[in-house]
């Protein structure tokens, strides 16, 4: 199986007609992601590589009825707009790859999917990927890359960092593992489905035997997994590397997410929240692969 996204997810690509949708709604195609439409005001009647474009996500809706997913590419400003139309048409995931949204924004879409009893992935997130099945956003790249990079197999990923999101993968994969879906979660202070949340649906994914997660300092998503360990929510092996080790109070360490500010959110915090609750967290990146391995030949012995 896999989480968020698999071959029979039927996703809208909203602002398909500007240069990031045009690109990323090509390797979405090409990896095999059922994009059945997308959406531009204005741009009604346009097809962008055989996908029809219309002028509302209502309209398309009307036409190809109700859609799985919806990944957004507009700038910051109109990220709030795009959400809160696909939010209004009941889609279940909305991934916002848009980044520096403004935070007042992020919570108005917070209170509206909220209200709908729907999700959404970022902002400032290159989505979600289920090896062999579909690509929500943009990791990998190229459809080519995606394909050559990750494998399949029993490993999970869950990151707050873009690049390390597929670098993971990738690493993962060149030391013999394969992975079930990977997910970058966004990099802003507030995310629609934080590290937390894709934890747990990894923990009820029945192929996903090992969690592997880059963490960072600031926020508490890391203590949060932590505590779930702890009280039994989460029992799968988790493996982590927690980024930031030298960052000090008011540094930001590469985006709106990761911050210290007054000793919270501090990378010591996190190793040792997660290590007290049986969670294994590598001193260093190259370390992960192997601390992976390690768990799941635990598993299989």
């Amino acid at each position: 199986m896999a989480i968020l996204v698999n071959e029979q997810t039927k996703v809208i690509v909203q602002g398909i007609t500007g240069r990031e949708g045009r690109a990323r709604t090509r390797l979405m195609r090409e990896y095999g992601t059922r994009v059945v439409a997308g959406c531009t005001p204005g741009r009604g009647g346009e097809a962008v590589d055989g996908v029809p474009v219309y002028d509302t996500v209502a309209e398309a809706v009307e036409t190809h009825g109700a859609f799985d997913a919806s990944v957004v590419f507009v700038p910051a400003p109109l990220v709030r707009d795009a959400a809160l139309e696909g939010i209004a048409a009941r889609i279940p995931l909305t991934v916002l790859v848009g980044d520096r949204v403004p935070v007042w924004d992020v919570l108005a879409i917070v209170r509206a999917a909220t209200g709908a009893g729907v999700h959404f992935l970022g902002p400032n997130t290159l989505g979600c990927l289920s090896v062999g099945r579909g690509v929500l956003g943009m990791i990998g790249g190229r459809a080519a890359s995606a394909t050559s990079w990750f494998r399949p197999g029993v490993v999970g990923v869950a990151s707050r960092s873009g690049g390390m999101t597929a670098s993971m993968g990738y690493y993962l994969c060149q030391a013999g593992l394969g992975l079930t879906s990977l997910v970058h979660v966004g990099g802003e202070s507030i995310v629609g489905l934080p590290l937390l949340e894709i934890v747990r649906r990894f923990e009820a994914d029945p192929d996903t035997r090992v969690i592997a997660i880059f963490g960072e300092i600031g926020g508490s998503q890391e203590e949060r997994i932590a505590e779930a360990i702890g009280a039994g929510e989460i029992t799968k092996p988790v493996v982590a590397y927690i980024g930031g080790r030298a960052a000090t109070s008011g540094v930001r360490f590469s985006h709106a997410g990761a911050i210290v500010e007054g000793g919270r959110g501090t990378h010591e915090g996190k190793v040792a929240a997660l290590r007290a609750v049986g969670g294994v967290v590598v001193d260093s990146f190259d370390e992960l692969p192997a601390a992976a391995a390690a768990a799941v030949a635990r598993l299989e012995a």
